[in-house]
């Protein structure tokens, strides 16, 4: 996931530092700038984790289930992370959200994420033909969007993006459908195939395969503050297996829906299970 170390570059600081670490001539002149990459990683991590938990607060004030859209703000906010915020919510609630936080001169920068189901950027241009000046400027397309507004029309933009959505949308579009790949045998859970899988490009419109299949739990542990480690078991075999953003232990017995990754530890390679959704 070295990825993320240079996106954390472009979200806080500057992305020039990403650059340089990759065109270094030498280990020596890359390995500082790998650790500050590192360092500002770290720093995105507890922002968004601290943005995760005020957000929570907002949508307990809310009810997220009443609603078709969800548009959230708090001053503290860093610009650099509202749209990982936005991806965590909609995911959790299905809905399509825009997070805004703080710009300059008294306006908001936002950052949206949509279901399938409404195209956000259309909805976007819809609500600034409705009601002009409202929008500033935006831009995107189906999936995600970024906008401009004033910071004393946070209220009027959520009022407007929700009359919209719910006229393009109706309640069954709520309910998130979770499409899988079926079962796989032992044969198939191993370290081989998900290092083919992981090989292959994936995106929107071919997203990387899910299977389900049912497991006992054999024991889990929270790592890294908010991530929930497991070893499953499933016809005599066990796994590992990894849930990010979970926080909550899983019942012995549970259903789930996962992908196959390769995870690499202190030089080492084996086959790991990260965990979509889960039910009883």
């Amino acid at each position: 996931m070295q990825y993320k170390r240079l996106n954390a570059a472009g979200r806080l600081d500057d992305m020039s530092l990403g650059i340089a670490c990759l065109l270094a001539d030498s280990e020596a002149e890359a390995l500082p700038l790998a650790q500050q990459l590192h360092a500002l990683n770290l720093a995105r991590r507890s922002i968004e984790a601290e943005m995760q938990q005020l957000a929570g607060v907002a949508l307990e004030e809310i009810e997220p289930d009443n609603r078709y859209t969800l548009s959230l703000y708090h001053p503290e906010w860093h610009q650099g992370v509202i749209g990982i915020l936005a991806s965590r919510v909609k995911e959790k609630h299905h809905r399509p959200v825009i997070a805004f936080a703080r710009a300059d001169d008294g306006l908001l920068k936002g950052s949206g994420r949509s279901i399938k189901t409404l195209h956000l950027r259309d909805a976007l241009d819809l609500v600034s033909k409705r009601e002009p000046g409202l929008i500033l400027k935006f831009g995107g397309h189906a999936m995600a969007a970024g906008l401009s507004i004033r910071a004393c029309d946070i209220d009027r933009f959520e009022s407007a993006f929700e009359q919209v959505a719910s006229e393009w949308l109706s309640p069954a579009d709520m309910e998130a459908v979770i499409e899988v790949d079926g079962s796989l045998e032992h044969e198939s859970l191993q370290l081989d195939m998900a290092a083919i899988l992981g090989k292959q490009v994936w995106g929107q419109g071919f997203a990387a395969p899910c299977f389900f299949d049912e497991f006992e739990v054999v024991a889990q542990r929270i790592v890294g503050e908010r991530h929930l480690k497991l070893r499953l078991a499933k016809a005599g075999h066990q796994y590992d297996a990894i849930f990010f953003q979970q926080q909550d232990f899983l019942p012995p017995q549970v259903a789930l829906v996962y992908e196959l990754q390769t995870n690499v530890y202190n030089g080492n390679e084996s086959l790991q299970l990260n965990i979509r959704h889960w039910q009883r």
